[in-house]
């Protein structure tokens, strides 16, 4: 029990965020290309309980990547739905890129800063958390970039993939989205192994990359929650 909570304490902030983030951001641009749908919804908005998913909260904590309740979209009302998709889909991967970025920059600043302060002094006590959170936030966003990034509908990589294709190509693709789902979780819990080998290495190229020499404190953190 104890562990539990001290894996809420580094998870849940950063996992809101990365995952809200990401949803509000395909609202977004949607909204900006024409489908006012999210809008209506009430959907385009940072207040994290309107987004959740209780299954993907709940996988956030058990497999350490989760999903919030993808912001409805309607490409029928796209001006150009087939080229605006991209860009709908390509929102949210972004968006995690965007904050693993913000979050390395941060962690890096904030450790910097704190280089000379005695490890028993009550402020170390402050900033230990907060670096873990910025560590965690990194890997979680890198995690949902990359993972979404595969061309499998209704992945984000998959809806850019069919804005992509030639139209025949475009419509055998799009076919596969009501099933896309169900394989990845399957692959996820039953075959972890896959799913470390398929992403693990551009995860980790990009933790290295982005967080440079404090890379270790995002694995440290990484191996504290397992």
């Amino acid at each position: 029990m104890e562990q539990f909570f001290f894996n809420l304490s580094i998870m849940l902030v950063p996992g809101l965020m990365a995952i809200t983030c990401h949803e509000v951001s395909h609202g977004y641009i949607a909204d900006k290309f024409g489908d006012n749908t999210a809008r209506s919804m009430g959907r385009l908005t940072l207040n994290p309980i309107k987004h959740i998913d209780p299954i993907g909260l709940l996988m956030l904590f058990i497999v350490k990547i989760g999903w919030a309740k993808p912001v409805p979209v309607n490409f029928n009302n796209l001006r150009h739905p087939k080229r605006d998709m991209i860009w709908v889909a390509a929102a949210g991967p972004i968006t995690n890129f965007g904050l693993a970025l913000l979050s390395a920059l941060a962690m890096r600043l904030l450790v910097h800063a704190s280089a000379g302060i005695p490890l028993d002094s009550p402020l170390t006590a402050v900033v230990r958390p907060v670096v873990w959170n910025l560590a965690f936030s990194i890997y979680i966003n890198l995690i949902l970039a990359i993972f979404n990034l595969i061309p499998l509908p209704p992945l984000d990589g998959g809806r850019v993939a069919v804005g992509l294709l030639p139209m025949r190509l475009s419509l055998l693709l799009s076919k596969v989205e009501p099933f896309g789902m169900i394989v990845i979780i399957l692959v996820v819990v039953l075959i972890p192994r896959a799913f470390s080998f398929l992403i693990g290495p551009p995860v980790y190229f990009a933790i290295h990359l982005l967080a440079g020499p404090q890379s270790n404190l995002v694995f440290e953190v990484i191996n504290l929650i397992t």
